[in-house]
């Protein structure tokens, strides 16, 4: 069977989505997974968080029975400084290495989670890169269509603005998933609960972390979560999941805004399939879990 090579960049410990992507992308049998690159989210909420989303990592490995099967190397720990000097990394430098492998019939895909410090850092390392076939996957920035889920800047966009800059301008291919999409990946604590409540020490992991995430976080009642770097999975799986529209390529401000840029073609997903994404995800899950009792 062939199998689609794929990377994962995730800030697993930021939030309580990274956790399910990841998941979904280890038990899909079509993806080849490359390596796991652990991501920084900033220092709003730790001093150390690229160093978290590795131990995050090394976690749900375990939780899979992957510990020392999967290739996981560490990315940069801060942000770009500008958008003219790279964060070196073996996560950077396995980027690069993974893309001379790479050919227009087996294009690598390399889905980024949270901010893209790491692909910038690969293409300041390696120009020559963006002339490869590497397809981007960025979940972040701000909506298109005039109106936005949350105030202020994008997250993951806000954790590296120089290297969205770099990225978005360098003309190799992108696939955007804003916010406005991503945020609509929704799941409740009952539906968690009736699809993979029963799926063993990984299932039950879960929906725990993702309850004690809300309830450090929230102080509104809630009883549900957007698993919105999902979208990454679903793509690689089944390109046609989502709905594109070709856009000139922009630049960001400070503030998250949308400036004009290199106008280079990208691909902003529009709208995803999250029928497909979710059940699909939910069933592999399943299947783990009666698998491994």
């Amino acid at each position: 069977m062939r199998k689609r090579r794929v990377i994962i960049n995730t800030d697993a410990k930021n939030e309580a989505d990274d956790q399910f992507a990841i998941v979904h992308g280890l038990l899909s049998p079509t993806l080849d997974m490359r390596a796991l690159i652990p991501a920084h989210f900033g220092t709003r909420r730790s001093q150390r968080s690229m160093e978290e989303s590795r131990e995050e990592i090394d976690l749900l490995l375990d939780l899979l029975g992957l510990t020392d099967s999967v290739t996981v190397a560490n990315g940069a720990a801060t942000a770009l400084p500008d958008e003219h000097t790279p964060m070196d990394s073996p996560g950077a430098r396995l980027i690069i290495e993974e893309s001379k492998l790479a050919s227009e019939d087996d294009p690598l895909y390399v889905a980024f989670l949270g901010p893209l410090t790491d692909m910038a850092s690969a293409i300041l390392l390696d120009p020559d890169l963006v002339r490869r076939p590497v397809v981007v996957i960025w979940i972040g920035g701000g909506g298109y269509r005039g109106f936005d889920e949350g105030p202020g800047i994008e997250f993951n966009l806000s954790n590296d603005v120089h290297a969205a800059n770099v990225v978005f301008g360098s003309g190799i291919t992108v696939w955007q998933v804003p916010r406005d999409v991503y945020s609509k990946v929704s799941v409740s604590y009952a539906e968690l609960e009736e699809k993979i409540g029963d799926a063993g020490p990984l299932g039950r992991y879960l929906i725990k972390q993702l309850h004690e995430w809300n309830a450090t976080y929230h102080s509104e009642p809630i009883e549900s979560r957007s698993l919105g770097d999902s979208p990454a999975i679903a793509l690689m799986l089944f390109p046609w999941s989502g709905n594109f529209r070709v856009r000139p390529a922009p630049r960001f401000g400070a503030d998250g805004s949308y400036l004009p840029g290199s106008n280079h073609p990208i691909r902003v997903c529009e709208e995803v399939d999250v029928r497909f994404l979710l059940e699909d995800m939910f069933a592999k899950i399943r299947a783990f879990g009666r698998e491994h009792g």
